[in-house]
C-alpha cells in the first residue's frame, strides 16, 4: 500500500523535495516557511507525515529520500528535550545520514542541504560533515527564505526573497483556516500537510512570475 501511495504522489522526481524537520508547535512557522519557500522554486515538498500504512517509519523515510531530487535537513533543534529523562533528538541527523548515503551510492542524483540556527554549532554537533557549510536561518522564517535562495542557485526558477515572503504570508493565513476546517491544532499530520502543499503551489503560481508564465 505505501509503495502504491508513493508512486501516485511522485511521478517524476526532478521537482520533489524531502523536508526533514522537527514536528512540534515551536517549529510551525519555519515549517510553513519551508513549504512556502520550496513551492516558490517550483518544487514539491514531501514529509513523512503524508504517508500512512503499516510500513515501518524508517523504511518510509528512506523511500521518500530515494524518490526525491532534493532533501532539506534542519538540525537547529538537535537539543535536549524537556521531558524526563532529558534526551537529545537524534532523528534528524540520522535521516541526514540516510540522504548522504543515498547521494553517494544511489542510482539517481540527490542533493542534500543542511540548515542551522547558529553558524558554527554544527562543527561541534556533527563534525563528520565538517567542510559542508550549513545554511543559517537564525531561527527566523525570513532567515530561512534567504537561506533557501542561497541554497537553490541552480534551479529553473529563481524567485526573490520578497516573492517567497509573499507566499509565506498567504500560506500562514491559509494555515489558520486549515486548522479551523480540520478542527486540529497541528499542521504536522497528513491531511493538513497535503492541504498546505496544494495551497502553497497555487499561491506560488500567483506570486512568482516565472511560475505564472506571465
Amino acid at each position: 500500500m505505501a509503495k502504491r501511495q508513493l508512486r501516485r504522489k511522485f511521478g517524476s522526481s526532478s521537482k520533489t523535495a524531502f523536508i526533514n524537520v522537527p514536528y512540534d508547535k515551536g517549529y510551525e512557522e519555519l515549517y510553513l516557511a519551508f513549504i512556502a519557500g520550496l513551492s516558490g522554486f517550483g518544487l514539491i515538498p514531501h514529509t513523512t507525515a503524508e504517508i500512512s500504512g503499516s510500513e515501518r517509519r524508517l523504511d518510509r523515510i528512506f523511500r521518500l529520500i530515494r524518490r526525491c531530487r532534493y532533501s532539506f535537513h534542519d538540525l537547529s533543534r538537535v537539543e535536549l528535550d524537556r521531558k524526563p529523562p532529558p534526551t537529545p533528538r537524534f532523528n534528524m541527523p540520522f535521516e541526514l545520514g540516510l540522504a548522504v548515503a543515498w547521494a553517494k551510492v544511489g542510482k539517481h542524483k540527490h542533493e542534500w542541504f543542511v540548515f542551522e540556527a547558529q553558524r558554527h554549532r554544527i562543527k561541534k554537533s556533527l563534525s563528520d560533515i565538517d567542510g559542508t557549510d550549513p545554511h543559517v536561518h537564525g531561527g527566523q522564517a525570513g532567515g530561512l527564505l534567504v537561506a533557501l535562495t542561497n541554497a537553490l542557485t541552480r534551479t529553473g526558477h529563481r524567485p526573490t526573497v520578497r516573492e517567497l515572503a509573499a507566499i509565506l504570508e498567504d500560506l500562514k493565513k491559509t494555515a489558520v483556516e486549515i486548522k479551523k476546517d480540520l478542527q486540529t491544532d497541528s499542521l504536522f499530520d497528513a491531511r493538513p500537510f497535503h492541504d498546505l502543499m496544494v495551497a502553497a503551489r497555487l499561491i506560488a503560481k500567483d506570486r512568482v512570475t516565472s511560475l505564472s508564465g506571465r
